[in-house]
């Protein structure tokens, strides 16, 4: 965990509105009050303004991934994240391609699941839990089989909360002559993922991730040349990237009913991306929210799964303690009773739990998770959050 050079917000962010707690969460995730009073408006689907909103959409999020040379194109894709992962896998691998699954943790395992229901051949590269795949891992695995065409990763697994070591995987991927697909849905937005910063054929996010909009679609941003081949290649009629990309270039419009209140939100919330500074200046936020929280629960003894270095800035997963009387449920009533909705843990060997630094809050708001944290230990009676010797047992592999 580098120390961040964001600088401390001197003014609190507005808490929510209506009261509601904050979600700790990596998406679903706390919205500013504009973002939601953005929806308020009812908008024609096949209407010129909604075509044009549209149009913005895209053309917004190009510029986010840096694409100054117009080789690249952005396609929203009607409903959750897992959607437009599912388009990206069924439209850009053909029928006959072969997939290398790197899985450290439970979206790696989705990808190779859907993979399974699209019919594609695929192999994993199965590092468990959390440890990250390298690139010599991936060079072996593509040097033993030439058959493999695609290698797909997840760049932040959120079930353990770490960052994957993107630009390695990228470089060992095309000096194979392999394409590499990009699970970016927890990173995109917060941190960097641009066209130069490592190579993608097609890279995938969310409305309600980084860029802090609300749930209701996705959006692939993939090469002109990838989607021109895409053509024929879906199994599906409603996740048909290229479909979908061939259509709004010649009309504007979504091909089926659009998220309109969704695509409202999120314009709104890319205002204030940019007017917040861009991804430097949000991943500098989610930073800082990390560093703080972090140290704040190590103070009160708890450990984090992951070692400094690998800490993102999206979502860190702590060790429960190993007090006999500790229990994660009345842990979470009593945090959300104080106003925050916190994650339970996804590790298959130990217990944990995560807690999220994405959405709109700050350092200010991870202190009062803190001290929520302190005050609910004690009315549970946990004078130590100290893990089970397990559970450092386990982070003690990832130095190894």
């Amino acid at each position: 965990m580098s120390p961040t050079t964001a600088a401390p917000t001197a003014i609190p962010l507005e808490a929510p509105r209506l009261g509601e707690p904050y979600l700790l969460t990596p998406g679903p995730l706390t919205t500013a009050y504009s973002v939601k009073e953005a929806m308020l408006r009812d908008w024609g689907s096949w209407d010129g303004d909604f075509r044009a909103m549209t149009a913005e959409l895209r053309r917004h999020l190009l510029e986010i991934a840096g694409d100054v040379d117009g080789e690249f194109d952005c396609v929203p894709i009607q409903g959750s994240g897992s959607f437009s992962v599912e388009a990206m896998l069924g439209s850009f691998v053909p029928k006959d391609g072969k997939v290398l699954v790197l899985m450290n943790g439970a979206y790696g395992k989705r990808i190779s699941q859907t993979l399974t229901y699209l019919g594609r051949a695929h192999v994993d590269i199965d590092k468990g839990d959390y440890m990250p795949p390298r690139g010599h891992e991936v060079a072996a695995a593509l040097e033993a089989d030439p058959e493999i065409t695609h290698v797909v990763v997840v760049h932040c697994e959120t079930s353990s909360g770490i960052l994957n070591p993107l630009k390695e995987i990228s470089e060992t991927v095309y000096a194979h002559g392999r394409k590499l697909l990009v699970d970016s849905m927890s990173a995109f937005g917060a941190v960097p993922a641009g066209i130069a910063d490592f190579r993608y054929e097609a890279i995938v996010s969310s409305a309600n991730k980084c860029i802090e909009g609300v749930p209701g679609f996705g959006f692939v941003l993939a090469r002109k040349s990838a989607l021109e081949e895409a053509r024929g290649n879906s199994h599906s009629l409603s996740l048909d990237i290229h479909a979908q990309w061939d259509h709004m270039n010649k009309t504007g419009q979504w091909r089926f009913t659009p998220p309109t209140h969704v695509v409202a939100a999120f314009l709104e919330a890319l205002r204030i991306h940019r007017e917040e500074g861009g991804i430097a200046a949000r991943g500098g936020r989610y930073a800082r929210n990390r560093d703080v929280m972090v140290a704040g629960m190590r103070g009160l003894g708890f450990e984090t799964l992951l070692a400094d270095q690998w800490l993102s800035p999206v979502i860190v997963t702590f060790f429960s303690p190993a007090h006999p009387a500790f229990a994660f449920d009345r842990f979470y009533a009593l945090m959300k009773e104080k106003g925050f909705i916190i994650y339970p843990g996804k590790l298959t060997v130990v217990d944990s739990f995560r807690i999220g630094c994405i959405g709109r809050m700050d350092e200010h708001v991870m202190r009062r998770v803190v001290e929520a944290a302190r005050n609910s230990l004690a009315e549970m009676g946990v004078d130590t959050a100290a893990p089970p010797a397990i559970a450092l047992e386990e982070r003690s592999r990832l130095a190894a």
